[in-house]
């Protein structure tokens, strides 16, 4: 199974989303349970490609070891979603999962909490490239899939909004770049109707460009992983390999 299927996979584990007139405590226990499996999806798919020490793992009696990761940063300590860290090196690798999965009751579009997981996700990388400036950060932003269709004839719609408040903030270039610039950040869009899972996937800024397969997303976060670790790491065929001394 690729990483685009474990994402899928990860959305149907999450199950049952509630309505839009749910109790705000179910949604955010749905929020909190997506998020939590899309971790442990993409996790898992790093270990296939060779970062077998990486953050949070399910081990087989069902309990999940190293969920959130607490990384020691610049400006204290901050919960990393996936993680890959050693002793020799510090962390190597962050990912940051974030998710918009209701329309908000008053105005009935995606947008309200859009700026506020925004300045989550660039505080988080602020903190974590400050003490690792070498380590590769990216961030997943998930959208509900009436995001990408709840535009006005005063507004674009929050899919866009997300693409535009973002596209700054993905590309770091290297470990002198923008402390608050993560190496690749990618709005996903996701629909979790029941037999009709779906995801998709643009680095943001990309709006109007197509989608892109979320093997295509690990194998990216991971060349630039052995880019910065070039003394240590070969990225070959989609694995992340030991160099040979």
């Amino acid at each position: 199974m690729g990483a685009h299927e474990a994402l899928i996979g990860a959305i149907r584990a999450a199950a049952p989303k509630p309505d839009a007139s749910a109790k705000q405590s179910e949604k955010k226990n749905y929020s909190e349970r997506l998020s939590n499996t899309i971790a442990r999806a993409f996790a898992s798919e790093l270990r296939v490609a060779g970062v077998m020490d990486c953050a949070p793992l399910v081990k087989e009696d069902g309990a999940t070891y190293g969920s959130e990761r607490r990384i020691a940063g610049g400006i204290g300590a901050k919960k990393v979603d996936v993680s890959w860290a050693t002793d020799a090196s510090g962390l190597l690798l962050g990912i940051s999962i974030k998710t918009i999965s209701f329309p908000d009751a008053r105005s009935g579009n995606y947008q309200k909490n859009l700026s506020n997981r925004r300045g989550d996700m660039l505080f988080e990388a602020v903190t974590l490239h400050r003490r690792f400036p070498f380590a590769v950060l990216a961030g997943l932003f998930f959208l509900d899939v009436g995001a990408a269709s709840d535009d006005t004839d005063r507004r674009s719609s929050t899919v866009q909004n997300a693409h535009d408040l973002l596209r700054l903030f993905s590309g770091r270039p290297d470990p002198a770049g923008r402390e608050e610039q993560l190496e690749r950040l990618y709005v996903v869009t996701y629909d979790a109707t029941p037999g009709k899972e779906s995801i998709e996937m643009r680095e943001a800024g990309r709006f109007d460009e197509p989608a892109i397969d979320a093997n295509q997303v690990l194998a990216e976060v991971l060349s630039i992983v052995a880019d910065r670790n070039s003394d240590f790491y070969d990225f070959v065929d989609g694995a992340l390999l030991p160099r040979r001394s």
